[in-house]
């Protein structure tokens, strides 16, 4: 690959990815950006292109869970981000009188983080808790997962889904108690947002040339999630990254109009359009008539870098509440934190209980 293609790659991953780990370590300063760039261009320099990879696994390491452990301490840590099972009674006091709207991300937050990616299942228990949740409150899954993939894996009709990162949005099926007609018919189908329809061609066509780039990488899983593709890495040698780097670098180089993200143990490469999981918290909010209200109240709840994006908006708008699913200190514009899956089906089970005593259900 030519060092002009890897800077062009390089610059792209370095200004999209920094942003992040200055959310989740706190130590990345715009002196420390305009430092790093400048560090990926003298790589190139000198290496041909050794900058892009050596960035990509630096951001990796930077971001590890253990690496963020050491970072800062634990119970600093829950000092700003409480335990939303511990601070329910004060959940509750500030929503009292609004809305209660939910999001939910999957991966991590409804299911366990699992090495293969296609056993992902919730259990029985957390989908009777969902079930039961939606019944109470408008409620919608944001993954960067495939639309169709997450909703295998859930199977409950009566929630909207938001798929690749919210490039792909559906309302629940017809006579849901939440859903406004007008919003969510178009030519007889549900069918809500999809921004990023143009780009699909494109996001075939290079999941295909990933997948067969990839192969010869141990443990590299790349997957289609229609309007993104997602290669996952939990499962590779940390040996072979800069490898799986460079193969990856190989085959975006030739699509100025892709990006690369990165998530837990995953690269994503997306649109270069102003959608993410936010932009889909806000088109939903509007769709159920809450936009600009006082008187709603979202509840976000994920464990991924890209939730982060809804937990800002959240933050900005100071309305609702985010929280992150970790069991390791993070930076985040969350507000609360829960450390797993079972917490999460606690707390969503403590919502549902509380619901149902105050309407008398």
């Amino acid at each position: 690959m030519s060092s002009s293609v890897f800077m062009l790659l390089s610059v792209r991953f370095v200004e999209e990815n920094t942003k992040h780990m200055e959310k989740e370590t706190g130590n990345i300063s715009n002196t420390d950006v305009t430092t790093l760039k400048k560090k990926v261009l003298q790589d190139l320099s000198i290496n041909n292109g050794g900058g892009f990879v050596n960035s990509w696994v630096d951001s990796m390491r930077a971001c590890s869970p253990t690496h963020l452990k050491s970072l800062m301490k634990q119970s600093s840590w829950l000092t700003e981000h409480p335990s939303a099972l511990d601070m329910f009674e004060e959940i509750l006091h500030v929503s009292e009188g609004k809305q209660i709207v939910m999001f939910l991300d999957y991966d991590g937050t409804l299911s366990p983080i699992v090495d293969d990616p296609d056993r992902a299942f919730m259990s029985k228990k957390m989908r009777r808790t969902v079930r039961k949740l939606a019944i109470c409150f408008p409620t919608a899954i944001v993954s960067g997962r495939c639309r169709e993939k997450v909703y295998n894996f859930v199977k409950l009709t009566e929630l909207y889904y938001a798929g690749s990162h919210g490039m792909d949005i559906k309302g629940p099926a017809q006579g849901s108690k939440y859903k406004e007609v007008s919003f969510f018919f178009y030519s007889g189908k549900s069918l809500l947002c999809q921004p990023a329809t143009e780009f699909l061609p494109m996001i075939d066509e290079v999941y295909q040339k990933l997948v067969e780039k990839t192969k010869v990488t141990p443990g590299a899983n790349v997957e289609n999630n229609k309007f993104c593709a997602s290669v996952h890495f939990r499962r590779v040698d940390e040996k072979n990254w800069s490898d799986l780097a460079n193969q990856v670098g190989s085959v975006i180089k030739e699509y100025p109009k892709l990006r690369i993200t990165q998530g837990r143990k995953v690269l994503e490469i997306r649109p270069i359009i102003k959608w993410d999981k936010g932009k889909a918290l806000e088109f939903l909010l509007e769709s159920l008539g809450y936009a600009n209200c006082t008187d709603v109240f979202p509840i976000y709840i994920g464990d991924d870098r890209t939730d982060e994006d809804a937990f800002k908006i959240l933050r900005d708008k100071r309305q609702g509440l985010g929280i992150l699913v970790s069991k390791f200190p993070k930076e985040t514009n969350a507000s609360y934190s829960l450390q797993e899956p079972d917490e999460v089906m606690d707390f969503l089970q403590r919502l549902v209980e509380w619901e149902q005593l105050r309407s008398g259900a």
